[in-house]
């Protein structure tokens, strides 16, 4: 009969490792394969390991450089525009008016930004379905910020190894001068994207006149500082940490995918069994495989993954390690695309289908939510009338015996320029419209225009009547048309 030993505390500092958040495994009983039992201590809690990316050079690193530089292009310069003397993009909270170029978007047009918002969710639904994270790598701003801060580090500190080299170096003099350039060069960004970012609800002239003669309101610096702070720790300091843990999208991309989207993936039964070798020599003549395990796939991942262990949450999609595999390939004499653009179906010998059920269903909702906004935004007449009556007098009888309702007309000119109306009672009986008939409304406007409506009450088929206000924009072909009662003794 044999009894089991228990287990054995290793040392104090094992004691102190576990306190920390390790978990103690207990092997099997010894077997004719294993000698003794053994205790393996796994971390739960792993302390982040910098990255230390790699420069890469190819077409999908020149591909994201373009979109990169666009994407920055477009957020920078979009506010300094005009458009018929105002911000050509300003989103007025004060004011709540909207101002896209020549449209302006008041709360009653909400259901435009509903719309909006459907068709880039969607959008992007069609996208990962087809092409996997391609937002990820080449448009999200966390990723487009931390290249440009990644920038900034080689041009202060150097190539990958510099800087690992300068981190773990004594501080000097050297060494506190880089680190100095390289944080103030992160300061003006962070301040820049600031800026330009609050200057989309601000006007950015007059938000950046304020700021030199300190004349800020409290909420506009308040979301400068908070802006600053939060591109200088998120482009900084957390870069990865913010696409594994603090992005939802990675966690639910995998709804959107299936074995036909076009993912970043290494070529297992190409690249299997790794191992390094001359440069030239034949892989059928070493057993190998075409990897040999020279790790640049991973030296230029922005986040710090290995392609090679499959498709994993952590992966934005960017290519960088095609580059860097390609580039590998080219100086061995080995066929590019052993990490390369595929679907699961291609690696598996299987025909890939474009045109599969979900990604048409994504394409038709799109298309669906897309000719909707057109169709409201071409139906949509920038004018809006109330009509209030006198909550006093529910109606009083003229010296000539007719009866009289007295209404406030609200109109709202929701357009960028200034409009004549002309007010129109639509209605089969002779009303008899007392006041004005023609206003003058400037753009962003509510007018108020007080009117009294007449008739004979013989004339009158009804005590409580339903009757129409229509104001008709003399400039262009705006019309709307509004109910209201007509009430008599």
């Amino acid at each position: 009969m044999t009894t089991e030993k228990p287990l054995e505390r290793k040392s104090k500092a094992h004691d102190k490792k576990l306190s920390k958040g390790g978990v103690e495994k207990y092997a099997p009983p010894p077997t004719a394969d294993s000698k003794n039992n053994r205790i393996e201590t796994v971390d739960l809690y792993a302390k982040r390991e910098k990255i230390y990316v790699r420069q890469v050079k190819g077409i999908f690193e020149t591909t994201r450089r373009l979109t990169i530089t666009a994407t920055l292009a477009v957020f920078v310069i979009l506010p300094w525009i005009n458009w018929n003397g105002r911000q050509a993009l300003l989103f007025d909270l004060s004011e709540r008016q909207f101002h896209i170029f020549h449209l302006t978007l008041w709360p009653q047009d909400f259901i435009l930004l509903a719309w909006g918002l459907m068709i880039a969710a969607v959008g992007l639904f069609f996208i990962t379905n087809l092409a996997g994270r391609v937002w990820c790598g080449y448009t999200c701003p966390q990723t487009v910020w931390t290249k440009l801060f990644i920038w900034c580090e080689e041009l202060t500190e150097g190539h990958n190894r510099q800087r690992k080299k300068l981190d773990n170096a004594d501080l000097d003099s050297n060494k506190a001068l880089r680190k100095l350039a390289k944080h103030t060069l992160w300061v003006l960004i962070s301040l820049m994207t600031a800026y330009t970012f609050v200057g989309y609800f601000s006007p950015i002239r007059s938000l950046i006149i304020d700021s030199f003669t300190f004349d800020i309101n409290f909420w506009e610096a308040f979301w400068i500082l908070f802006f600053t702070g939060a591109t200088y720790m998120n482009a900084g300091w957390l870069r990865e940490q913010v696409c594994i843990y603090m992005c939802p999208y990675a966690r639910f991309q995998s709804v959107m995918f299936d074995k036909d989207t076009l993912i970043v993936s290494y070529d297992a039964a190409r690249g299997e069994p790794r191992g390094s070798r001359s440069r030239g020599t034949e892989s059928s003549k070493t057993g190998l495989g075409d990897c040999i395990d020279c790790n640049m796939c991973v030296q230029v991942c922005p986040t710090g993954i290995d392609i090679r262990d499959g498709l994993q949450l952590e992966c934005i999609g960017c290519a960088a390690c095609i580059d860097a595999c390609d580039s590998v390939m080219d100086q061995i004499g080995y066929d590019r695309g052993l990490v390369r653009y595929t679907t699961e179906h291609a690696l598996e010998k299987k025909p890939t289908k474009i045109f599969r059920p979900r990604l048409i269903g994504y394409g038709l909702v799109l298309i669906a939510l897309i000719t909707a906004l057109l169709t409201t935004l071409a139906n949509r007449v920038p004018l809006e009338l109330d009509i209030l009556r006198d909550r006093k007098i529910l109606y009083r009888q003229t010296t000539d015996g007719h009866i009289e309702n007295l209404y406030m007309l609200k109109i709202m000119n929701m357009d960028q320029t200034q409009h004549h109306y002309q007010i129109l009672v639509d209605n089969e009986l002779p009303f008899i419209l007392n006041g004005s008939n023609n206003v003058t409304v400037d753009p962003g406007e509510i007018y108020s225009e007080p009117v009294t409506l007449s008739i004979d009450p013989n004339l009158l088929i009804s005590k409580n009547m339903a009757i129409s206000i229509t104001i008709r924009s003399k400039t262009k072909d705006y019309t709307v048309t509004e109910q209201t009662r007509f009430l008599a003794p």
